[in-house]
């Protein structure tokens, strides 16, 4: 049975995620310091854990005895069983390089359940806002169902880092890639689901994501009508979400 989110949690989930964007664009109009963490494309700057903190602040005083797992390192277990999945800025890289497809996001999961996500894009100064039984808006005006296709009809959204191509990893992507209509990269998967959302892109997939890359956006393309799922191929675990029909074709080309 699909669980209905508190209201509450949706308005609470829309004012962590608009406070901690806006304060990452602020800080990043004044400059800010970036810090490598695993390559020259994985990058922390202050703003990250500035907007991470202001969430975390906030949840501990509204939220105390829910669970928190936070990007740039905050992360309590909680005693509700309810944990906020944080991701402060989502597309560092652009941010850092001026480019404006960057985020902020969060989801709300009840143990295995989805509640909710949560996504603010400061540059069009768009609240996204959806779950499995909540259907998806953007400041507050409902998104269109996702219209269905094929994966040969779809314009799929992306990203692998380049030490992947060549390998089984590789060779499963070149499997997905070579049967979408067409293709892009952009930076951010919260970001490139929120597209996904409202049909602008068509699916998503991508390997090795984690539950703050993830959940926030599978939230809202779930939100619209569409399908999110997870499958194993190469041996990693692939998240696509997206048209219905696109998802099937996408899973069934990487477990083949």
């Amino acid at each position: 049975m699909t669980r209905v989110p508190d209201p509450a949690d949706v308005t609470l989930a829309g004012e962590l995620v608009r406070a901690a964007g806006r304060l990452a664009l602020r800080m990043r109009h004044e400059g800010v310091e970036t810090e490598t963490k695993t390559s020259l494309t994985d990058v922390v700057t202050a703003a990250d854990r500035a907007a991470e903190e202001i969430v975390v602040r906030r949840l501990a005083s509204e939220r105390p005895a829910d669970g928190v797992l936070g990007e740039e390192g905050a992360s309590s277990p909680g005693t509700s069983g309810r944990t906020w999945v944080i991701d402060p800025v989502d597309g560092t890289y652009n941010f850092v390089q001026g480019l404006s497809w960057w985020c902020s996001a969060l989801a709300l999961t009840d143990g295995e359940d989805l509640l909710l996500g949560a996504i603010y894009h400061p540059a069009d100064d768009a609240l996204y806002v959806g779950g499995p039984g909540l259907p998806s808006t953007r400041n507050g005006v409902p998104i269109e169902p996702i219209a269905d296709r094929p994966l040969s009809e779809s314009c799929l959204t992306t990203y692998l880092h380049p030490p992947f191509f060549g390998d089984a990893v590789g060779d499963a992507f070149t499997t997905v890639a070579s049967r979408a209509a067409t293709l892009r990269m952009l930076g951010s998967g919260s970001m490139d689901l929120t597209a996904v959302a409202q049909g602008r892109l068509h699916a998503s997939c991508q390997h090795s994501v984690p539950p703050w890359d993830r959940l926030p956006g599978a939230a809202l393309v779930l939100g619209a009508g569409g399908t999110a799922r997870e499958v194993a191929a190469a041996g990693r675990t692939w998240a696509v979400a997206g048209a219905p029909t696109a998802v099937d074709e996408i899973c069934a080309a990487l477990t083949r």
